[in-house]
């Protein structure tokens, strides 16, 4: 028993030590780096998370892109333990970035931000539509485009990609091929030439591999649908779309790096009307009908509108600069191309095609 209570005496106070040097550390950074006055005075030396403090954590998390809950989860301590030179590095490659980009237009366009998770919809200045997105994670990452939204697809059906098909849908398959057939996936084989559809209850899956897997996967429209209930094509090279998704519970997180490449739209909706906005023909009341018959329709838009994606770290918010984290890397390799000597640079650029 003497053992024991010496154990959980020391555990405690291993704890308790540990818990006292956070939250000196983070109330010092939140007061000296950060200069958030609501720490000033007797608050500076407080040693519990009060009030003030979880006021300054709110604020920083904000200032972050994070939710601002108060909590300091994983990714707050990450930004919080972010060094200095980092920080400068990003703005260095922000500044040298923004150097040769020409003034936006008045036309309506789309833009979105993959580091910031959000696409914005802006029209002669004027902002149109803000809305959160998922976009996609760091081993299948979301290409940079400047492409155009000609048309969208209502109650589509997904080709599943052959990627997607292989690590994602073929280790459901082994566990309940029966419930993926119910969520409306297709397994189809090439017999003598011929797509042919097998019926995935009678597949032994434990006999496939991602690197073995001689099938193609289809979805049929519906509720299950990993695109949802509508797609917004703009033809590229890279087969990337934006599009709805049944996960919604994604939109509520801070960090949306989550997709295989695609967009996956918060508000499909409000896209929807305004990618429609000249056609009046169409309306609320059509898009209902439409939607609600399951049918798949295609229409093209008489308005095609600009659409890019492009990857900004350092945004200006309000008149402050804000810094969203660097979640494929492409910030600390241009900070690496930018402070290489200048004959490696040169000999880089004559080497490209």
């Amino acid at each position: 028993v003497r053992l024991f209570v010496r154990l959980f005496v020391r555990l405690f106070v291993r704890l308790f030590v540990r818990l006292f040097v956070r939250l000196f550390v983070l109330r010092r950074v939140l007061l000296l780096c950060l200069q958030y006055a609501v720490l000033r005075g007797a608050a500076a030396e407080s040693t519990v998370y009060d009030a003030r403090l979880q006021a300054a954590v709110r604020r920083f998390q904000a200032e972050e892109g994070l939710e601002a809950d108060g909590r300091l989860g994983r990714l707050s301590w990450a930004a919080l333990n972010t060094p200095v030179e980092a920080k400068i590095g990003q703005l260095r490659v922000a500044l040298d970035m923004r150097r040769g980009l020409a003034a936006p237009g008045a036309e309506r366009r789309i833009d979105v931000n993959i580091p910031d998770s959000r696409l914005k919809l802006t029209e002669a200045g004027r902002m149109v539509l803000d809305m959160a997105v998922v976009v996609g994670r760091p081993d299948r990452q979301t290409p940079m485009l400047d492409v155009r939204l000609a048309a969208v697809q209502f109650n589509p059906p997904w080709g599943v990609p052959d990627r997607n098909a292989r690590e994602d849908l073929l280790p459901r398959f082994r566990r309940d091929p029966a419930r993926m057939q119910a969520m409306g996936y297709r397994l189809y084989q090439r017999v003598d030439g011929e797509l042919t559809e097998i019926d995935a209850t009678t597949v032994d899956f434990s006999a496939y591999s991602k690197d073995r897997f001689p099938f193609i996967i289809r979805q049929d429209p519906g509720e299950a649908n990993a695109l949802g209930k509508l797609k917004f094509v703009m033809p590229n090279r890279d087969d990337i779309f934006m599009h709805d998704t049944p996960d919604r519970h994604l939109f509520r997180r801070p960090d949306r790096a989550f997709s295989s490449g695609c967009i996956r739209l918060e508000r499909p909706m409000d896209l929807l009307a305004e990618a429609f906005n000249g056609m009046p023909a169409w309306g609320r009341e059509r898009f209902d009908r439409v939607l609600e018959s399951g049918a798949t329709q295609g229409v093209a838009l008489a308005r095609p509108i600009p659409v890019r994606l492009h990857y900004d770290t350092v945004l200006v918010e309000a008149g402050s600069v804000v810094m969203r984290r660097d979640i494929y890397g492409l910030d600390a390799a241009y900070l690496r191309a930018l402070d290489a000597p200048r004959s490696e640079r040169l000999a880089e650029a004559s080497s490209r095609p």
